[in-house]
């Protein structure tokens, strides 16, 4: 945890003494490594809205202080996003989670299937249908339908 956690810019980042945030950080109150509560992972989530969300769409780093071996650009990660959701409603933030998960439905094609990414225009890229994505989707809006009953 401590290796994970960068002080300075008050995120986990995405390898042992980096400064680089990467969405993949969202998985740690997923999985249970980390409260969805703890101080360090909202600040976290605060860091992932601020510096890779894009109209609420996720990256999953910053392609100038990551390099990836690729070229060009990314689009955002459609299971990204998804993390956000269910990340931001652990953490009891109801309405944002809300908000971006039925702004991404609209990202979906006309069966409901997702790309793996989604372009800056809105079209689809990379993969097609990506499973991981929908698996994303399941986790996300389960988690969120229980915890907006819960609430009523």
């Amino acid at each position: 945890m401590k290796k994970g956690w960068d002080q300075r810019r008050r995120a986990f980042v995405q390898s042992f003494g980096s400064e680089a945030l990467d969405a993949s950080a969202l998985l740690m109150p997923l999985v249970f490594f980390v409260s969805p509560t703890d101080p360090r992972m909202l600040q976290t989530l605060n860091s992932v809205q601020r510096e890779l969300a894009s109209d609420h769409l996720v990256h999953r780093y910053n392609l100038k202080q990551t390099k990836d071996g690729l070229r060009g650009s990314e689009g955002t990660f459609s299971l990204c996003t998804f993390w956000f959701v269910e990340a931001l409603t652990r953490a009891g933030r109801l309405e944002e989670a809300r908000t971006i998960f039925e702004r991404m439905l609209g990202y979906a094609n006309h069966l409901g299937l997702f790309a793996e990414e989604i372009g800056p225009r809105g079209g689809a890229l990379g993969n097609f249908p990506q499973a991981f994505t929908h698996l994303a989707l399941i986790s996300a809006a389960v988690n969120l339908d229980r915890a907006l009953g819960e609430r009523e």
